[in-house]
This record gives C-alpha cells, structure tokens and sequence, in this order.
C-alpha cells in the first residue's frame, strides 16, 4: 500500500486524533498481565520529526563494504535495547523474548500503524495486544522511519513479545528523494542503524513498494526494460543502505526483503542478479532471507495473475529465489462491496483460503493482513478488521477469527 511511502527526511502527514473509547473486560485483563511483567501502555504519539542524522558517507555507493558510515550518536536512555527484551537461548546468545518461535507459529498476522497516530493513539498497547491474541494472530507489522519512530516501535515490541506477539518494523525510505544511488544508500544506512540499535528485532523488512515509483509506466514490471534505469538505482541504494545499517549492528535479525505487488517482481529479480534495466551486469547482487510480496483483492488469483504481458504465477516466480515467502500485506478494497462482502471475499478462495491451501507447495510462511484498524478520515480507506475508534469489530474481525481457529498454521 502507497500507505508506507514515506519519505525518508519526513515524519507521515497524517497524525489525526480520534474518539477515546471504552475498554473491555479482554483488555482490562491484558492490562493486569502487562503490569506484572513491567510492560507499559503505548498511548500518545511521539513528535517525530522524521529528520535523520546525518552519517559520514562511503566514498562510493558499490564499494560501500570499505568505508562504512559513523553510527549515528544516541542519547543514552536509547542506546540499549528496552529492558527485559532479552533472555539466553541453548546456544548462550540473547535473543529477544518471544521470538524464536517456528515458522509456522508466525503463519498469521496483521499490519498496525502505531506511528501514524488515529486509532493508535487511542488504543492502549495492551488493548492492541488482546486483539491479537483474540485473533490468533502472531506478527506485527509496523513502520519506522525516523529515531524517534524506531524508539516508539521498540517500546511496543517489548510490551508485545511478553504477550507472545511478534513486532517487527517494515523501514521507510523515499528513495525518489535523493541526487544519487550514494545518498539514498547513506540516509537508508543511518535509519538501518537506529532502528536496530533500538529493538533486537528478529525480522527486518527492508522499504515498501519501491518498485512501483521505478515503473515507465502503466506496465507489469514482470521485465527489466519496464523500470527507469536512474530510479531503479536510487530505490537498489536506499535498500543495500538499509540492510547494511542493520547489519552494522544487529546480525542475526532476518532481512525481509522490501514487499512490492501485482507483477513487479522483475525488481526484485534485478536485485538477486546484480543487473539493471539499461540491459548492464556486474552490479550490486543484493541477497536477503525472506521475500515479501502484498496481494489486494483486485489482482485476483496470485498463482494465475494476468496483465499486458500474459498471465503469470506470482508465487511460483517468488519462490525461484530460494527463500521463505511472506505476504506482508493483503487485503480488501474498501469499494469491493458491503462488509459482509469483504469479509467473505478475505477468508475467501482468492486469499486466505487459497493462500492456505498453497502454503507448502511455494513456502508461504507468513500472511499478514492489512490493517487492524481503519485509516483516520483522509487516510487511504477502511481497511481494518476494527473501525477506527480501535473498538469496534467488523464483519472481517469475525471472519478471520473464526478462520484462523479453523485452519491452525
């Protein structure tokens, strides 16, 4: 979703607040179990500016592994990760608490926008956290894009691995916002770096969308030529600079690779090979060990997707990278129809259903649904599985309860 597109030098424009609401008897509960285990609320929204410190740059972005970077300078009430976040695996490494878990445990999940202000703000940490237990849902996908939204986020994450909710950020970068393949490179290094030295998070999704801006037009991004050579390389240097500040400072967080969707999977493919669409090889071969993709109701049969260039399997395109694949989004256009529509068409055979019954053949490990609660009037639509009064269930909260209870992963 164009949700995510953020630019890299500026905090989300929409940070609107909405109607407290009374909390239920689940979240008073989940409130007890927090207190007890030192977890906190994670109401009000941080004033996040967005700015990014500025770190010294390598002397060229494709030789960037020989002049890193200086890590950028933290206060010290930030410079370690949260208290209580860690505990000792077999092996004797710290390990966040609650992670760890088995692929499959992690199969369900859902999108939330705690540094975007709205339902969020109003909707305590714990009342988050007893949706999703009440879901049934295992991960939580959430963005960052500044220090100040990565000191949030890593908060929250803390609270919620108590609660056996797994946090993990997807990082923002407008890569069209920079001169240069460098710049992008150097900004995206410096957000890598503070969001990991924020959280000890164990999966990291490395930007949002980024294909779709690089397209020449209203193509299916299936083949090289159907990118813009110069915003193929700004959106390849805010993800190498992404992975490698995370890398400086946390390695044994997995990288997700950045979701994209409909067919433009020949980024990606640009990405894994070290080739570009001016038809050149030889360039940055980027590797990470989760693909991501997002899949709306619009787009039809993932394993059968049709645009200009025929019809293709989505799936079986991802899975020719040799990693896990994530769908890191999917949803419902709100105009599809009713609520009781969406709901029906979200368990339905064309997503949840269907991602279930492939989910072995292509090594579909996680699914995450987009959003928990419904954009704030002037967002993008009502997405969420809760009104955006973060009490109020829809039609789909029902659904998917009852289908994820259905169909353990």
């Amino acid at each position: 979703m164009t949700h995510f597109l953020v630019g890299a030098l500026g905090a989300p424009a929409r940070f609107l607040t909405a109607r407290k609401s009374a909390i239920g008897a689940a979240v008073l509960a989940a409130s007890a179990l927090l207190a007890a285990c030192g977890g906190g609320g994670g109401g009000g929204a941080d004033a996040a500016s967005g700015a990014m410190k500025s770190a010294a740059a390598p002397a060229s972005a494709s030789a960037a592994t020989t002049a890193q970077p200086t890590q950028p300078t933290q206060d010290a009430s930030d410079a370690s990760p949260p208290a209580n976040t860690t505990t000792a695996s077999s092996d004797g490494a710290s390990k966040p608490v609650g992670t760890g878990l088995p692929a499959s445990s992690l199969f369900y999940g859902v999108n939330g926008h705690n540094n975007e202000g709205g339902a969020y703000d109003i909707s305590s940490t714990a009342l988050q956290l007893a949706q999703l237990q009440d879901l049934g849902m295992k991960l939580y996908r959430n963005e960052v894009y500044s220090q100040a939204s990565a000191t949030k986020l890593a908060r929250i994450a803390a609270t919620m691995a108590l609660g056996g909710v797994t946090v993990y950020p997807v990082l923002l970068v407008d890569a069209s916002s920079f001169a240069n393949e460098t710049d992008a490179y150097n900004a995206a290094y410096a957000l890598g770096q503070q969001t990991a030295t924020s959280y000890p998070y164990p999966y990291y999704e490395v930007s949002n969308e980024l294909a779709s801006g690089a397209l020449t037009g209203n193509v299916d991004g299936v083949y090289p030529q159907q990118f813009v050579n110069a915003k193929f390389q700004l959106a390849r240097g805010a993800i190498r600079g992404l992975i490698d500040g995370i890398k400086s400072v946390d390695t044994n967080g997995k990288i997700v690779m950045g979701g994209d969707t409909r067919l433009h999977y020949g980024f990606d493919q640009m990405l894994f090979d070290g080739t570009q669409p001016d038809g050149t090889s030889g360039h940055p071969r980027l590797t990470w060990d989760i693909t991501a993709w997002h899949w709306y109701s619009e787009q039809g049969d993932i394993t059968h997707a049709c645009g200009g260039t025929g019809c293709h399997d989505v799936l079986g395109a991802l899975q020719a990278f040799g990693k896990p694949i994530w769908l890191t989004e999917f949803g419902v256009r709100p105009w599809l129809g009713n609520d009781q529509q969406i709901a029906a068409y979200m368990v339905g055979d064309s997503m949840m259903a269907q991602f279930v019954s492939v989910a072995s053949r292509y090594n579909l490990q996680s699914i995450q649904a987009y959003e928990l609660y419904d954009d704030p009037i002037g967002g993008e639509g009502n997405y969420g599985l809760l009104m955006n009064d973060g009490v109020t269930q829809k039609p789909a909260y029902g659904a998917v309860k009852s289908f994820i209870a259905a169909h353990p992963m």
